[in-house]
């Protein structure tokens, strides 16, 4: 079944969301609430799974309810055998190249090529030398700094 331009065959978004869209959505950041609604008309948006354990580590118990409430909004792509082989291979291929990436960032790349999904980032710059990696364009405006 061919994949439409804007949803997978399971009604899913082509985007995953990194880390920091996540956290300024919970900190009330309106271009980030603004962003992730208007991917998610899209479809159901995904975030990896050390992208869900990056948030509960930071989550303090005040937040527990709304952190748990924003998740459920999005599908937690699991950490496979797929996942796993190509952060490991990602990692290699970078250090070959005398280039480095941190195992978290390394894991979410993985996650978005091994589902042939567009990474939503604020930290475009820890992506730039993954090869094959679609990164969704944010602008200046859309910037919680």
């Amino acid at each position: 079944m061919a994949l439409g331009c804007w949803k997978t065959a399971l009604g899913m978004s082509r985007y995953l969301l990194d880390t920091g869209p996540v956290i300024q959505h919970l900190r009330g950041h309106k271009p980030s609430i603004q962003l992730i609604r208007r991917l998610a008309s899209g479809g159901k948006l995904s975030i990896a799974a050390m992208t869900r354990i990056e948030i509960r580590v930071g989550m303090v118990a005040a937040e527990q309810y709304i952190t748990q409430k924003l998740l459920t909004r999005f599908t937690t792509l699991m950490l496979d055998r797929a996942v796993a082989d190509r952060t490991g291979d990602l990692i290699a291929a970078m250090r070959r190249r005398g280039a480095s990436i941190a195992l978290p960032d390394a894991m979410i790349a993985a996650t978005a090529l091994a589902n042939n999904l567009i990474l939503v980032t604020y930290n475009q710059a820890h992506f730039v030398d993954v090869g094959g990696l679609s990164v969704y364009p944010l602008f200046d405006s859309d910037s919680p700094t």
